[in-house]
């Protein structure tokens, strides 16, 4: 893809907003996701995350504002279109049935089938064995692609999930919350999946409220609040740090002003106590 990353982004929003009702979801927002980057979505709950991922993967649309992509104008009526267009997004609940086993959760609808008219059926030894290559590919091995979905870690079903939806044709892969129920050691484990996706030239978009999981994978960070863009702007990774990331999202006006108050409270405790 190394000509679509040298051209036009992937997938881009030009001033979008989305109101309901009388609340304003999202507000002039603007955003491009580019092939072989991970542009990281930061914002608190309510920020306006959810929202715009979803103008992005055809469950809504833009009351106001364009969506492009690979620099064309589109209007999505539903997520099929946005699948039609490469656009696959990974939820928290990753949409796989637990019992059933990774290989047949790995193509779940678009099995390889063997045979012909009432003899046609699922060709299992195909589907173990490209479950296992496209795994392999993004640097995941497991014992047995027979096993029970179930019985995997949040890790390792988050990493099977990204890798179903790059083999599945995938150029812009939005991951919701992906390292959110994980503790250190299996974020990690996601997240080197999410490097391997962005190796292969896939636009990664990545949401995420956790600055310290989002700044060592990104390449690109917009940090929404109250369904605007802080700073106005999409910021690099050479414009910012992770401090300042981490400041931005926890509200750094907000805590030194609450500093400021909070000394000023004990210090008038301690005149108080002077006096008394």
């Amino acid at each position: 893809m190394s000509d679509q990353m040298t051209a036009a982004p992937a997938v881009e929003l030009r001033q979008a907003s989305k109101y309901f009702g009388s609340v304003i979801a999202l507000h002039n927002v603007s955003i491009a996701a580019h092939y072989g980057e991970v542009h990281c979505l930061l914002g608190d709950n309510g920020a306006g995350k959810s929202t715009l991922i979803k103008i992005i993967s055809g469950v809504f649309r833009p009351d106001e504002g364009q969506m492009l992509v690979d620099g064309e104008v589109v209007h999505f009526a539903s997520p099929r279109d946005a699948l039609e267009h490469g656009i696959a997004t990974v939820y928290q609940d990753l949409a796989m049935i637990p019992l059933m086993s990774i290989t047949r959760n790995f193509f779940l609808g678009s099995e390889p089938v063997k045979g012909w008219g009432p003899f046609r059926r699922m060709d299992f030894d195909t589907a173990a064995r490209i479950t296992r290559e496209e795994l392999g590919k993004m640097g995941i091995n497991l014992r047995d692609t027979n096993q029970a979905v179930g019985t995997l870690s949040g890790g390792e079903r988050q990493s099977v999930a990204i890798a179903r939806a790059v083999y599945h044709g995938a150029k812009v892969l939005i991951l919701d919350e992906p390292t959110a129920a994980l503790g250190v050691k299996e974020a990690g484990v996601v997240l080197k999946y999410v490097a391997q996706a962005r190796a292969r030239g896939i636009a990664v978009i990545l949401i995420t409220h956790n600055p310290h999981h989002a700044y060592p994978i990104g390449d690109r960070f917009t940090l929404l609040n109250r369904g605007g863009v802080m700073g106005d702007r999409t910021y690099t990774k050479a414009e910012i740090t992770r401090e300042e990331v981490v400041n931005m999202m926890a509200g750094g006006e907000e805590l030194d002003e609450l500093e400021h108050e909070l000394a000023e409270f004990a210090r008038r405790d301690q005149l108080l106590a002077q006096q008394s």
